[in-house]
């Protein structure tokens, strides 16, 4: 069985939520005449993809949840849930109110921020310092969650600044996170000299027993 921690097998996810942000954050940006539903519509297609592709990821490395992994499958799992549940309900009620709307953004980025911290610190001796990258869009998530569940009636050109910036600025981290990810640590890269040594030692102690 892979030892690998389970992010670092699908490394593929961050990269994917990476690119999602960016497309977010630029078609927000770009938005002509933005208005909070424009900017609700383009969010529920963020989430739903972001969703099924960390529900996917959770499907394929089911077989690895057991013993330390078995909690972050679950905290991917529950990622992947919030994120799609987010988006079902922005496309589900597009006339509920706009400061609802709002607010279920900015509680999908909260929740996602305190997992991705969770992560972070899990995972802090396994990315070659790049848990920081994690974290940093963990803390991002977070802030902007709390200022668009503590002030949903800020106007409109503000809010789609702040979500766009945002999901621009988290793109980038989780495309570096996803980098660090796929990348092999040089440390953990094989040294044949090492492995022969090792080898001849296990052959030479018979014979030196005798």
């Amino acid at each position: 069985m892979d030892a690998r921690p389970m992010v670092l097998r699908s490394w593929w996810m961050l990269a994917l939520r990476g690119v999602l942000l960016l497309l977010l954050g630029g078609l927000a940006l770009a938005m002509p005449g933005p208005t909070v539903l424009g900017l609700v519509a383009i969010f529920a297609v963020y989430a739903l993809l972001a969703g099924i592709i960390y529900l996917a990821g959770t499907w394929r490395n089911r077989r690895h949840a057991t013993g330390s992994h078995a909690f972050d499958w679950w905290l991917l799992l529950l990622l992947g849930l919030v994120s799609v549940a987010a988006g079902v309900v922005a496309v589900m009620q597009p006339l509920l109110a706009a400061l609802v709307l709002v607010i279920v953004i900015g509680v999908n980025a909260m929740i996602s921020g305190v997992l991705d911290i969770i992560l972070a610190v899990r995972l802090r001796n396994h990315l070659r310092g790049g848990a920081w990258l994690l974290l940093a869009g963990g803390l991002v998530s977070l802030v902007v969650g709390t200022v668009l569940v503590t002030l949903p009636g800020m106007g409109v050109l503000a809010l789609v600044w702040l979500v766009g910036a945002y999901a621009i600025v988290a793109g980038v981290l989780y495309l570096m996170l996803a980098y660090r990810a796929y990348t092999p640590a040089p440390g953990r890269a094989a040294k044949p000299g090492h492995d022969e040594r090792r080898m001849g030692e296990r052959r030479t102690a018979p014979a030196s027993q005798h």
